[in-house]
């Protein structure tokens, strides 16, 4: 039996409930490129990817993938994959140059254009509001820590709505709030790049604020598939002793419980609220915030890679920690194989992830809406791209969510994390995401092995129908 064959028999023993939706996600900055182009004002990506010492060897998203012009041939691709839907984000920036006020027509041309060539291959449109890219403009205002930008990113979700609402019907506000408070202001790591516990508490909140603002925005105006995407990671102690479950508690607390309770309970987690107050940062509440965050949505975006090891030290690490009051957690080197990116590879934990998020969220479906892993891909002599690695992750990272869904959890649909490999952040060009190749000299893409493998997953769960 070829690894062709038994790729084909493993897509083809997975199991989906009917009507399950499967995509691929990407987000603006990491392949629009056309940063200059058709008045799109700067974003904190822009200043932070050209800062010096910021991104692996300087990279920026200037060109990326060059996606503003060639998106026809990746919608071209997704549609050659069997794709029933793609999740991507806007650049507010190209919207709102200066992130309210004017509309820059040409930016709402170009994913007018996009939504519709989706539309034309059959392929259903997801949009995010906001991946990480936050207006320049607005940051010099505060960003987000200045309370205002939730209600300039509501403002910005009405004119979007009404650009895009007669074509788009599924939306989702923010990606990962968790990266865009924790790790571009208490880590540095990403923009703006800030390292300020308070900023970081205050972020948290406004981002929060901002989703529950834009929801009801968007409800008002007539939007029915409203959701948010959070990134969870699960928290293991690495013993059973009282200060590494307390450690684990901690970062579980800001990590996943701080961003997925109160939207769905109108309450922070007490004892994150607790841990934040005693390090100084508590969050800034005002009368009523709670019940705007909690304003009712329609599904839950769930992002997953890996699980964390974490234990307790007596002394800080040295290393700049993401967690707020968490210079005495460290986190243990991953058992086991690994990613480029450093992150193990825990599909079990994904399968507990997905139960344990039904019993928070009763009642909400689910949508994995990114899942992935970065190796170091290579075009062969043969002219393919061969990632055994990526393609054993997808197997098996959807073999633990069906194992899940077959357990309770409702799981309506999956993105892999990403369509295209792309500019990977602060980690720049250096790291291969993609289940497609793409050559940043040339800007010719390749279809992986691991493209070919979702593709027989996705036309095996359809003749199973």
């Amino acid at each position: 039996m070829t690894s062709t064959d038994v790729r084909e028999d493993r897509a083809a023993g997975l199991v989906f409930p009917p009507g399950f939706a499967f995509g691929a996600a990407t987000a603006a900055y990491q392949i629009e490129g056309a940063v200059d182009v058709d008045g799109r004002g700067p974003s904190i990506w822009d200043t932070f990817s050209h800062t010096p010492g910021k991104t692996h060897l300087g990279h920026t998203g200037d060109v990326a993938c060059e996606h503003y012009v060639r998106y026809p041939q990746d919608v071209a691709l997704m549609k050659d994959l069997g794709l029933d839907a793609y999740r991507f984000s806007v650049s507010w920036s190209r919207i709102l140059p200066e992130g309210t006020g004017r509309i820059e027509q040409r930016g709402v041309d170009f994913y007018r254009r996009l939504v519709d060539e989706l539309l034309e291959a059959g392929i259903d449109p997801w949009l995010t509001l906001y991946h990480w890219d936050l207006p320049q403009a607005l940051q010099d205002k505060g960003g987000w820590t200045d309370r205002d930008t939730a209600y300039r990113f509501a403002e910005y979700a009405g004119v979007l709505y009404d650009a895009l609402g007669d074509r788009v019907p599924h939306w989702s506000t923010l990606n990962e709030p968790m990266c865009s408070s924790l790790l571009g202001h208490m880590a540095g790591q990403h923009a703006p790049g800030h390292t300020d516990p308070v900023e970081a508490s205050r972020a948290v909140h406004h981002l929060l604020l901002g989703h529950g603002l834009a929801i009801q925005t968007l409800r008002d105006k007539g939007a029915d598939h409203l959701g948010i995407t959070l990134n969870f990671t699960p928290m293991k102690a690495a013993t059973d002793s009282a200060a590494d479950l307390d450690a684990a508690r901690r970062l579980d607390g800001q990590q996943n419980r701080m961003f997925l309770v109160p939207i769905v309970t109108g309450e922070y987690p007490a004892d994150v609220a607790e841990d934040l107050t005693a390090a100084g940062a508590p969050l800034p509440i005002e009368d009523g915030d709670l019940e705007i965050i909690s304003t009712p949505v329609d599904w839950l975006g769930v992002n997953y890679y890996f699980q964390s090891t974490v234990r307790a030290v007596s002394e800080p690490t040295g290393k700049q920690t993401a967690f707020i009051g968490g210079e005495l957690v460290a986190d243990l080197e991953p058992e086991g194989p690994t990613t480029t990116m450093g992150w193990g590879i825990n599909p079990e934990a994904f399968t507990e992830l997905l139960t344990w998020i039904s019993g928070v969220a009763p009642g909400l479906p689910m949508f994995i809406t990114e899942n992935g892993s970065a190796w170091p891909d290579q075009v062969s002599a043969d002219g393919q791209v061969h990632d055994p690695e990526r393609v054993d992750y997808l197997l098996r990272h959807l073999a633990a969510m069906t194992e899940a869904i077959e357990a309770g959890a409702d799981v309506r649909g999956y993105f892999a994390w990403s369509l295209l490999d792309n500019y990977e952040w602060a980690r720049g060009y250096d790291q291969r995401f993609g289940i497609v190749h793409v050559d940043y000299d040339t800007q010719v893409r390749t279809p992986k092995d691991s493209a070919r493998t979702y593709a027989d997953v996705i036309r095996a769960a359809k003749d199973g129908v």
